[in-house]
């Protein structure tokens, strides 16, 4: 980690977590598990708060549906003690991609990296 990176950990919460929290975590809560993508998962010593701390990027929908459920008290043991069961038809977890360049752009949107080839319109152009 960059002098820059640790830099950043003191000021932005937006770039994981902060020094104090990380701390915090550290003190008064029991770490219950990771995810896939490297999130950490805590919960007081009581039980009755649990939170995340993000690897890297602070964005609320790379949490999986598992680990939501269960932050929010759906369910009462982590996917790591009681993992859910999925369908063979259920897609994979990816997390919001508006505004990247992994974006969806349907067909025709001038955020395709090349133009439509379209013969059904014609630029008005006034007389």
């Amino acid at each position: 980690m960059g002098i820059l990176n640790k830099l950043l950990k003191l000021v932005t919460w937006w770039n994981g977590a902060t020094l104090n929290t990380l701390w915090w975590s550290s003190r008064h809560g029991t770490r219950v598990g990771e995810d896939e993508q490297g999130n950490t998962f805590y919960q007081t010593k009581d039980g009755k708060r649990r939170w995340v701390i993000y690897n890297g990027e602070v964005e609320a929908s790379r949490v999986s549906p598992d680990w939501h459920g269960w932050l929010h008290h759906t369910f009462a043991e982590p996917p790591t003690d009681r993992p859910l069961s999925h369908e063979s038809w259920e897609k994979p977890h990816i997390e919001n991609l508006t505004g990247t360049a992994m974006a969806y752009a349907p067909q025709g949107s001038i955020r395709q990296p090349e133009p439509a080839n379209r013969r059904d319109y014609e630029a008005w152009s006034p007389e």
